[in-house]
Formats: C-alpha cells, structure tokens, sequence
C-alpha cells in the first residue's frame, strides 16, 4: 500500500531557467541536485510548509518535452495575490489569468512556468 506522496515530476529542455523561474520567482528551496545513473540532470524542490517535493528533471535521452494543455498544474497557496503578482512581472512572468474570485472568497491566479507548465495560485479567504 502507498504510504504518502513523495514527490512530482516534470521533464524540461532548458534546467537552468527553470531552476532560475522556481527560485527566484516562485521562491522555493531547493533540497538537492544530482545526476542519476542514467544520465538525468535532477533537482528538488520543496516549498514551505510541505514535505512534498517537486523534480525537474532534464533527460535530452527521452526526446523533446512535450507539454500537454490542461493534463496537470502545481497549485501554491501565497499571502498576497497582487504583491506575488507584481514580483512575478518584474521577473518577467506575468499572470496568465486572473486573479479570479471564487464562490469561497478565495482568489485565485495562474502564471506560465518556462516550458509552458502552469502554475496556479491561492490566496485563501480570511
């Protein structure tokens, strides 16, 4: 039986600016960095708060990274919609869309990651 979630992946072409969008943008820490046995540049990250990690994996032997519309997003909860909104344009990323009320007073956001992932953004009620 599985026990807890680990940790989720996602395959790009360029790492570094990746790496760059998930540290300098989203403000994640990241926990390691290596290179696996066969060949995939790998590094984690870990937001806080979460025992979750993500991967970002470069592995050019797989092919060209294919990403699909609507298939998957990572979601952050933030304090301030508008304040991350403003860091994230500065930075070079604007919204994509939003930020949009919902029925529970929540706001929410989504920001395109390099490699055409989206990430969504909460900014809870209250």
């Amino acid at each position: 039986m599985v026990k807890r979630l680990l940790h989720t992946r996602y395959r790009v072409s360029d790492l570094e600016k990746t790496v760059a969008f998930y540290r300098v943008v989203l403000g994640l820490e990241m926990t390691s960095r290596s290179k696996s046995p066969r060949g995939s540049e790998l590094v984690f990250f870990k937001a806080p708060g979460s025992d979750e990690e993500i991967e970002i994996c470069k592995f050019d032997g797989s092919g060209p990274v294919n990403v699909g519309t609507d298939i998957t997003h990572l979601a952050f909860e933030v304090d301030d919609l508008d304040a991350f909104a403003a860091h994230a344009a500065a930075k070079g990323y604007p919204l994509s869309d939003g930020p949009t009320p919902t029925g529970s007073g929540s706001v929410i956001a989504f920001i395109d990651a390099p490699e055409g992932y989206e990430i969504e953004l909460i900014q809870r009620a209250g």
